[in-house]
């Protein structure tokens, strides 16, 4: 059993296939008290019990659920304000309901009937729980929750002790960073509204660990807005982790019988080093999180016509672009910014979803009508929650936008933010993409979200409410994308923020796949590519191959052997492509069907680190490990004047044996033929010449290769 009770002790053990959580419950107080968390051991009498705590944290830390009050000197998950004034939060234990894999514990503020219910829910394959946390007001006055966040966790106290987690800013997300933890408090958060491209909810927490090697505590949070994860240390204690809603600016009127929930935080464990924590978020994520009716189907590759047209954008020059597309492989057409209402440049349209006739005279069947004939579905891009103050939405509701009177409204990209907060953009919102999607024959949508919140003001309810804009606004989000996704279920949705502006767990559960970062030059997209692998899935990565960085720097190979480590895109202006460029992405888009599957559906291995190596090198392999892909890049900012380099790969059955061959299927060149313990001892060698050639027959820097493995019969 993933869960059990023991009644001796009272204590509550959650195990996973490698992984133990346990608390239990201070007899002497009357509290649930965080026990242990890390390898599944043998024994229930091998885990802590309560007494084991030290005294001198005993009462002042370790709270499964922190509160402000009870002697608490942890940053808290709960913070209240009663109608009497009174701040300090009593919680009291009730009961336990234990069901399969999920469990919930009852805790009360008698005095106050407020109750808090904490959920649990075990992943036992990938070594993984999930927390959240419901408040119920069962009183008759109101009370203000001043912070709400998911779970309090705890992790051992050692100096060795390090804090990874996922930095950035437009064009340059996911970059990993890695620092000691010292005494104090360090802040994650995000207070722009979104998830933000500057922090990631995301932690990792290892004790000297590597790929391979070594204990490491994992947490993702399933926010799309303002979040917060704290990680606490003092001299004694361990070391705490908090998660959830961030309180800044933030309170909630719970009403009278009203109950509220709190995001998902998601963490788990790895005893074999960074590798196996981020392969197991990867397949929690494509069979928990992503949504299910597409979450195992391949992803298609796609065009997307923005750099070849930008805004000027029309039916004539679409289709000329979809024939080109359609030439290399392509399976998703899809237009971007431009389509509607008098939108000519970023300063005027948004919030008028109406088809630009100049454009498009008849509407955009006839396109869409075309690219079908062609083979290939139609996508379409977006940005309902923004609006342009030239605009007919906005001179008809200029109420709708979040600001604050008597003060200036601050543009962003020459547009404001509608406040989803409200049911009636809510109901704008619903109503336009559902008409969209229903009137024309579309297959995708690229849900784009291009700024960020500064005056935050929601006027039109009472000020005592006024600050609840941050979790109703993510809320309405949620359910507009669910109600789309239910109404259109054959549409696949992408979401796009600035680039990777608004990637979480949370979002994921109604988005396919993410915008990672609007920077698609190659070589850059590697580091923010491999930092997006601690935390990500490949499979919901869009990388497209384009002209970003000059199509004089980089080959044309290595722009897609780059894009290849995820889903594919191609973004490039295919009318600047001569016929040599058509028949190399033809070969390229023909390969990457051939094996998309083991990268997107497959376990990923980083064998290098761009920031540090000679070369970047991943290798992914099918679930069966009978067949495997190795995309190699040069990183010629270390590199030096070598021309072999030695990639040892990882994951393979010792005594299988693999061929190593390149090429499509059936064009096949072999390379060698080794057992599996040999390709992990002593790897492939790969001939790396300093004077490779571009295809054009320019010398570069840039060299790439993609090897294939197949275990023999």
């Amino acid at each position: 059993m993933p869960i059990n009770f023991d009644k001796e002790t009272k204590r509550w053990l959650l195990e996973t296939e490698n992984m133990g959580y346990v608390f239990g419950l201070d007899d002497d107080q009357g509290k649930i008290k965080n026990l242990y968390w890390g390898s599944k051991l043998p024994r229930v009498q091998d885990y802590p019990e309560v007494k084991d705590l030290i005294l001198m944290d005993r009462y002042t830390w370790n709270d499964e659920f922190s509160v402000r009050g009870e002697k608490n000197n942890l940053e808290h998950c709960l913070k209240v304000e009663y109608s009497d004034g009174v701040r300090d939060v009593v919680l009291n234990y009730k009961s336990f309901e234990v069901s399969g894999n999920d469990l919930v514990i009852r805790l009360s503020d008698d005095h106050y009937n407020l109750s808090v219910n904490l959920f649990y829910k075990v992943i036992e394959k990938y070594d993984i729980i999930e927390r959240w946390v419901e408040i119920e007001n069962n009183s008759n006055e109101e009370i203000k929750i001043e912070d709400m966040k998911s779970a309090s966790l705890y992790v051992e106290n050692d100096e060795k002790a390090k804090l990874n987690y996922l930095t950035g800013m437009w064009g340059s997300e996911f970059h990993l960073r890695r620092e000691e933890i010292n005494e104090g408090s360090k802040v994650l958060e995000s207070r722009v509204g979104k998830t933000s491209a500057y922090l990631n909810p995301f932690f990792a927490i290892d004790y000297s660990a590597d790929e391979d090697r070594g204990k490491v505590y994992f947490g993702e949070l399933a926010w799309s807005g303002n979040w917060k994860i704290v990680v606490q240390k003092r001299i004694y204690e361990r070391i705490a982790i908090i998660g959830g809603i961030n309180d800044w600016d933030f309170s909630y009127i719970l009403e009278p019988s009203e109950k509220i929930t709190t995001p998902k935080f998601m963490f788990g464990f790895s005893d074999e080093g960074f590798t196996k924590a981020s392969q197991n978020i990867h397949h929690y994520q494509l069979d928990y999180i992503l949504p299910k009716d597409k979450a195992h189907k391949l992803r298609k590759v796609l065009y997307n016509s923005w750099e070849a047209t930008t805004f000027n954008v029309n039916e004539e020059n679409q289709k000329i672009l979809a024939e080109k597309a359609a030439k290399i492989g392509v399976e998703l057409f899809v237009i971007d910014d431009g389509w509607f209402g008098k939108r000519n440049d970023d300063h005027a349209g948004l919030g008028d979803w109406y088809v630009n006739k100049e454009k498009f005279p008849d509407g955009l069947q006839p396109l869409i009508s075309y690219v079908k004939t062609l083979g290939m579905d139609f996508g379409i891009w977006v940005e309902p929650e923004m609006v342009n103050p030239n605009s007919e939405l906005y001179r008809k509701h200029p109420d709708w936008v979040i600001s604050f009177p008597n003060r200036p409204k601050s543009l962003q990209r020459n547009q404001l933010m509608l406040n989803l907060a409200r049911e009636d953009v809510k109901k704008f919102i619903v109503d336009f993409m559902d008409n969209l999607l229903t009137q024309n024959d579309i297959d995708f949508v690229k849900w784009d979200m291009n700024r960020h919140v500064f005056e935050s003001g929601w006027m039109q309810v009472e000020p005592r409410k006024q600050r609840e804009i941050w979790v109703k606004y993510v809320w309405n989000l949620y359910d507009i994308w669910k109600y789309l996704r239910e109404k259109h279920p054959h549409v696949t949705f992408e979401n796009c923020s600035s680039g990777g502006g608004r990637v979480d767990i949370g979002l994921m559960q109604y988005a396919d796949q993410v915008w990672t970062s609007d920077n698609t030059d190659p070589f850059d997209r590697l580091e923010i590519q491999e930092g997006f692998s601690y935390a990500y899935a490949p499979k919901i990565m869009m990388g497209w191959v384009t002209d970003w960085g000059g199509k004089d720097t980089y080959p044309l190979t290595y722009r897609f052997h780059s894009s290849m480590m995820g889903s594919l895109g191609i973004g490039a202006d295919l009318n600047k492509f001569s016929e040599r460029d058509f028949d190399l992405a033809r070969y390229q888009v023909q390969f990457y069907k051939e094996i998309r599957e083991i990268v997107q559906e497959g376990y990923q291995f980083r064998l290098s680190y761009v920031t540090n190596d000679r070369y970047f090198a991943v290798e992914y392999l099918s679930k069966n490990k009978d067949e495997g892909v190795l995309i190699y890049l040069r990183n010629p900012r270390r590199f030096g004047l070598f021309d072999r380099v030695d990639v040892k790969l990882k994951g393979l059955e010792n005594d299988a044996v693999y061929t190593v061959y390149e090429g499509l299927q059936g064009e096949e060149k072999e390379m060698i033929k080794l057992s599996g313990k040999a390709l992990k001892e002593r790897g492939i060698i790969i001939e790396d010449s300093s004077k490779d050639f571009f295809e054009t027959g320019k010398v570069t820097h840039f060299y790439s290769r993609i090897l294939r493995l197949r275990k023999s019969d």
